[in-house]
C-alpha cells in the first residue's frame, strides 16, 4: 500500500522534482566542489544519533521556514521514503510554523497539500 500511495503524487510536482534532480546531476557532473558538498550532505543526513526519518522531518521543517519549494518537494519525498507517518509530518509542519510565523504557515500549507497526496488523505 505504501508504494501505491506514492503514485498518488500529482504529475506536476513529481515531474518538477524529477527535473530538479536531473539538473542537479548535470551540475554535479561539472563541478568537483559541488560533488564534495553532496558527499558532506550524504554524510550529514545519514543515521547517527538521529535516524534518517528524524533528519528528513527536520529538513522538511527547515524548507518550510526558509520558504524553499524545491526543498519541500525533495524532503517530503524523503520523509515518505524514510517511513514518516502523516501525523509526524504534520507535527514537523506545526513546529516549522511556530519558528517561522505567517510566511512559514503559507509554505506549511503547500507542504500539507503535498503530504496529503503522498499519504492518500
Amino acid at each position: 500500500m505504501h508504494n501505491i500511495l506514492c503514485g498518488v503524487l500529482s504529475t506536476y510536482q513529481n515531474s518538477e522534482l524529477e527535473k530538479l534532480k536531473e539538473k542537479l546531476n548535470e551540475m554535479l557532473a561539472l563541478s568537483e566542489e559541488l560533488q564534495l558538498f553532496m558527499k558532506f550532505v550524504e554524510t550529514a543526513e545519514s543515521s547517527r544519533a538521529l535516524d534518517k526519518k528524524t533528519k528528513e522531518l527536520i529538513s522538511l521543517a527547515i524548507g518550510v521556514v526558509i520558504r524553499c519549494e524545491p526543498c519541500i518537494m525533495w524532503h517530503m519525498e524523503e520523509c515518505y521514503k524514510a517511513g514518516a507517518s502523516f501525523e509526524e509530518v504534520l507535527d514537523a509542519l506545526k513546529t516549522a510554523v511556530v519558528m517561522g510565523g505567517g510566511p512559514a504557515l503559507a509554505y506549511g500549507v503547500k507542504a500539507y497539500e503535498l503530504a496529503k497526496k503522498y499519504y492518500g488523505k
